[in-house]
């Protein structure tokens, strides 16, 4: 591992560290609190899905490498064992968390009810509901008479079952019972007594109505515990030329379903047994991630834990921009000035309206548009639809290789070309990941362009609480550029001299690297010449070595870098140059920080630029991203003010050092500064100032 570099997966980890200390504060509502640990639960199926996983793949490939006597890096196995100790430290710093927040609920009167402490009328209703909502949803599976163990889910919880007879120790059967979450809902309110709020588990509830799933065997003892089962999800694409790349992608999340094992979390108090057998029959050892917990898994499903509570939400609504709020239309406003959106503060309506204008405009002749991950009942697409309902063309650059997604994708596939819809898959290797839409209309002889670059998907649920930018602009430059991306898109196999061709958007994978290079060649020169540098950098991670090396050469030349960055961070701070120009800090807190904001000094006359693409490999060199400069000096103030407002947090912001530490920006004297909330009064502020609607 190079000295100058945090290992990328361990500064993951300690993001979702952050998260858990989001769980732990006092100061967050309880329901939030409970969210922050679904959150921190969910990161973490994720991450042993894909990077445990990839890890693991690669420690079957060490004794491969050392035979061809090629250089490692890193020790796959070695990471492997730093995560275990890691996830074993948060997994008990987690149940920690969670007795605390179980008091504070009891005190507030709401009650998590097992199965065994139900009164007489809850028992009723337990047994009612399980034989009206749950019945039908519940397949025993007796295990031991099965060859091999059954399919299991790896986002499903699984209730292991030992069945015995008080008549004789020696008589006992396992079986396994799948959760019915998805299907049935994870939490039922039970009746209480006024003021109280008592809800019980569907696995209680199904632990509680064992005796009756299983009468017919004659069994009087049940011991039942939750475990479950995260596995692979890498797709692997085949390279068989006879099949189709939709063909393929279908191919592969069917075996992403037989991914094996990659951790196996249980219930400490499951028999020995049984857990024995489990883990002989899914072909685990001890290298495995065998992770003993609590009675409770699968608490992603605790991001929708029922709103029980005294006290409601305080999250400030979205508003409409002040530059949108008159009676024109949307589109009327971009063509005569740019205008950026700042998600959860604006309103996303303001994008759905543009599609919609644009659907029912008959000088509209078409759409063009990328979309990574979309909304379940996606208005984007319904507006899409509308549009090539009314003849105009419409083409959508949809990644089907967007991981989880790609199932989603596929259907949205099958529904806009259903309607007429050109469907663009992307070149096979490299995901689509840049936000763009051009929207191309024609007034008599003449051809209007106009639409949006953002750093955020195309989502109008994510965008209530993901912080992203997004610039609406009919700037020429910017649409030739999205323009000449399409024409890439359109022909795969000839049309990357159209991605080298960009003059204004930075593009992935073919000039971005080099161009931010220059960019910060330049602040090194202005630095060594005794003159004014600094760089402001905020992006979700930043793991790509070339860069963090060329940041550290900044901040020795001078350089004042000041970064914010929500997720992986392996830049090592050292030494006393570095340290002396370098800072780094991370927000965590209501909304996720999705955003990416680069700015460059450049002796006061700023380049600013926003962008879909993370400082990491796989973005700058293995997708296709965009960066477009703020040319607008009003909008250009604005997201300045909002990135200092955000340098400038000791409340929601933990230092980023080598040590790992997340301790908080001290506040001790100053005036409290949470970001988010003075962000939003910033723009609700602003939102109530007058405003020009003025020309390019």
């Amino acid at each position: 591992m190079k000295k100058f570099l945090i290992q990328r997966d361990i500064s993951w980890l300690s993001f979702n560290g952050r998260v858990l200390q989001e769980a732990n504060d006092p100061s967050v509502p309880l329901k939030e609190r409970i969210r922050f640990l679904g959150i921190f639960s969910n990161n973490l199926d994720e991450f042993f899905r894909v990077r445990v996983a990839t890890l693991k793949r690669m420690v079957e490939l060490v004794g491969k490498r050392k035979k061809l006597n090629m250089h490692l890096e890193e020790d796959p196995q070695s990471i492997l064992d730093q995560i275990q100790v890691v996830v074993l430290q948060q997994q008990n710093e987690f149940n920690r968390i969670w007795q605390n927040i179980l008091r504070e609920l009891k005190r507030e009167n709401i009650l998590l009810v097992d199965e065994k402490s139900l009164n007489r009328e809850q028992q009723v209703f337990v047994r009612k509901y399980f034989d009206d909502e749950v019945r039908s949803n519940i397949i025993p599976l007796m295990i031991e008479s099965l060859p091999q163990l059954p399919y299991l889910r790896d986002k499903s919880i699984y209730l292991g079952v030992v069945m015995r007879k008080n008549s004789s120790a020696y008589h006992q059967k396992y079986a396994l019972i799948e959760i019915p979450a998805r299907a049935v809902g994870r939490f039922i309110q039970l009746p209480s007594k006024p003021g109280v709020q008592s809800i019980i588990l569907l696995e209680d509830l199904v632990r509680f109505n064992l005796p009756n799933i299983f009468s017919y065997f004659d069994y009087d003892i049940f011991d039942a515990h939750i475990f479950k089962v995260t596995k692979d999800a890498e797709i692997d694409i085949d390279n068989d030329v006879s099949t189709s790349f939709v063909e393929k992608i279908e191919k592969g999340l069917k075996n992403r379903r037989k991914g094996k094992p990659v951790r196996f979390v249980y219930d400490k108090e499951m028999d020995a047994g049984l857990l024995e057998y489990l883990i002989r029959r899914l072909n685990l050892n001890r290298k495995s991630n065998i992770i003993p917990g609590g009675r409770i898994h699968n608490f992603r499903h605790f991001m929708d834990f029922p709103d029980v509570f005294a006290t409601k939400s305080t999250r400030r609504p979205s508003f409409t921009h002040r530059d949108l709020k008159s009676s024109m239309r949307v589109t009327d406003v971009i063509v005569k000035k740019d205008v950026m959106l700042h998600f959860p503060y604006h309103s996303f309506d303001a994008l759905i309206d543009l599609l919609r204008e644009a659907a029912m405009d008959p000088d509209v002749t078409s759409i063009k548009i990328t979309a990574y991950r979309l909304a379940s009942n996606s208005k984007i697409i319904n507006a899409l639809i509308n549009a090539a309902r009314n003849g105009k063309e419409v083409v959508v650059m949809l990644e089907v290789k967007a991981r989880f997604d790609e199932e989603a994708n596929l259907e949205w596939k099958t529904v806009l070309e259903e309607e007429g819809v050109k469907v663009l898959l992307g070149p096979d290797r490299m995901k689509v990941h840049a936000k763009l839409c051009i929207i191309k209309k024609r007034k008599g002889t003449k051809t209007i362009q106009y639409g949006f670059v953002s750093t955020g998907n195309l989502n109008e649920k994510t965008a209530r609480v993901y912080g992203d930018h997004c610039l609406l602009t009919a700037n020429r430059n910017v649409m030739a550029d999205i323009n000449r991306i399409f024409r890439y898109l359109e022909n795969l196999q000839t049309g990357v001299q159209h991605l080298r061709a960009c003059k204004t958007l930075l593009v992935c994978p073919v000039s971005m690297r080099k161009q931010l290079i220059t960019l910060i060649d330049r602040e090194i020169k202005f630095a060594r010449a005794g003159k004014p540098a600094a760089i402001i950098l905020k992006v979700n991670s930043l793991s790509d070595a070339i860069l963090i090396r060329k940041l550290d050469e900044a901040a020795i030349a001078g350089v004042e870098v000041q970064m914010i960055v929500r997720g992986i961070f392996c830049a090592m701070i050292y030494g006393k140059k570095v340290k002396a120009h370098m800072s780094a800090i991370s927000i965590v807190d209501e909304y996720l920080e999705h955003a990416r904001v680069m700015i460059f000094h450049n002796l006061g006359k700023e380049k600013i630029y926003i962008s879909s693409a993370d400082w990491m490999v796989r973005n700058l060199d293995h997708r296709v991203e965009a960066a477009i400069p703020v040319i607008n000096a009003e909008i250009g103030q604005e997201l300045r003010e909002i990135i200092h407002i955000q340098l400038r947090d000791n409340v929601k912001a933990r230092i980023l050092d080598n040590e790992l530490s997340n301790n908080y920006v001290p506040s001790t004297g100053k005036k409290k500064i949470r970001s988010q909330i003075e962000t939003y009064q910033y723009l609700f502020k602003k939102n109530n100032e007058p405003s020009e609607v003025s020309s390019h």
